[in-house]
């Protein structure tokens, strides 16, 4: 009877967060809504992103065509629990087509789902994207660690192009190149999709020569040092390997070619710092290339060591899935458990089905991560140079 009354309470329970859900007035944004200056709270030495109102859209795909909509969630959308997708699809946060459906709703090929969700972006580190140079129809910006450069997974409004909008009321940008979210340094951006369709054409012509500077494992060696082994890079685990054929077999190599200069510029003995001149772009290329030579960044987690947690079994990004192998028993069995260290912050809506709430951070992101020793120091073409400052880690102690 106990049991019986327990589960009666937790239904009544359930069925007023879905009708509290679905009664609430709320506005929903798509990509079309620019951020704003006041969509951000800085707590702790972060930039935090209020949480908002989202509305995802994706398309059934083969595989999961016959699948439950709530094991198609479950499966690929690993962020949020197994009851959290039931109480979305119950409440109307999942629709299908634009109409609601039962939990047991079997997908199909072509059908158009629509996740509406109370978003929470992971913070990055409260450093201010710092503008270089402003020309006419091109923007030099100071990159900080930890931001991503342009919307993609969880960041949408915590990025470099979101923030100059935000703060400075420039838009529209389309960045030349890209700089993984933990490097930090010079970052390219057109103000114009005709200037940005030039910078790609020089880039690819192999017209522009690319520095970095990097703080690396041990003595590097003097001179100049060539690695030019393929790259092979796993989008799935967020994480590069490199590929070297034998040159006694036929097996064919799958990672693509790839090509990087290093310089010794320092050593203490311990540490040193090394110019990277990668002559092409793969994902990865420095990191996974300064591992392969012997000399791996001091500070990068995802290539020190070689075991690795997957990111696609924790459901976290691959440089805190790595991170986790690095951290205290303790921060492990915190994260593990869903925890997340973040105080709650009241000043927005707490939602009643969302699984991050009352947290500004999205479960997981309770701890401040590290920037990369990589940083972009120099991009120049035959009529142009632009630059940036180097950072406080290279000078060696």
């Amino acid at each position: 009877m106990k049991r019986k009354r327990e589960d009666r309470e937790n239904n009544q329970l359930e069925e007023g967060e879905e009708a509290c859900a679905r009664s609430m007035d709320i506005v929903w944004q798509t990509p079309a809504n620019a951020p704003h200056r006041d969509d951000y709270i800085f707590h702790k030495g972060r930039r935090h992103v209020k949480p908002y109102y989202f509305e995802f859209i994706c398309h059934v795909k083969n595989r999961w065509t016959g699948k439950t909509i709530v094991d198609v969630f479950t499966e690929e959308f690993k962020g949020r629990p197994y009851d959290y997708y039931v109480k979305a699809v119950k409440s109307g946060r999942i629709q299908v087509d634009g109409k609601n459906v039962s939990v047991y709703h079997r997908v199909k090929t072509s059908e158009k789902i629509s996740h509406f969700v109370h978003r929470h972006e992971p913070p990055v580190m409260a450093w201010d994207v710092s503008v270089l140079q402003k020309e006419e129809d091109v923007l030099t910006v100071c990159k900080p660690a930890s931001v991503p450069v342009h919307p993609c997974g969880q960041y949408r409004k915590n990025t470099v192009v979101g923030i100059l909008e935000a703060e400075y009321g420039l838009a529209p940008l389309f960045p030349i190149h890209r700089l993984d979210r933990l490097v930090s340094g010079l970052l390219i951006l057109a103000r114009s999709s005709t200037k940005a369709d030039a910078f790609r054409q020089q880039i690819e012509a192999g017209a522009v020569q690319k520095q970095y500077i990097a703080k690396v494992v041990g003595v590097f060696p003097e001179g100049e040092q060539v690695v030019d082994v393929n790259v092979n890079y796993d989008a799935r685990e967020g994480r590069s390997t490199v590929e070297v054929g034998d040159g006694c077999t036929r097996i064919k190599v799958k990672g693509k070619t790839a090509r990087t200069k290093f310089t010794r510029i320092s050593t203490n003995g311990d540490y040193s710092i090394v110019l990277c001149e990668p002559v092409t772009g793969r994902s990865h290329q420095i990191r996974v290339h300064l591992q392969y030579a012997g000399h791996p960044i001091a500070n990068d987690m995802l290539y020190l060591g070689e075991k690795v947690d997957p990111r696609s079994a924790v459901g976290t990004s691959a440089d805190r899935a790595a991170a986790r192998l690095w951290d205290s028993p303790s921060s492990k069995t915190s994260e593990n458990n869903g925890d997340s260290e973040e105080e709650p912050f009241t000043d927005f809506i707490n939602d009643p089905v969302c699984t991050h709430c009352p947290n500004l951070a999205p479960n997981g992101y309770g701890e401040p991560e590290e920037g990369l020793w990589l940083h972009c120091v120099r991009y120049t073409a035959p009529d142009w140079t632009y630059e940036c400052p180097y950072p406080d880690w290279f000078k060696l102690d």
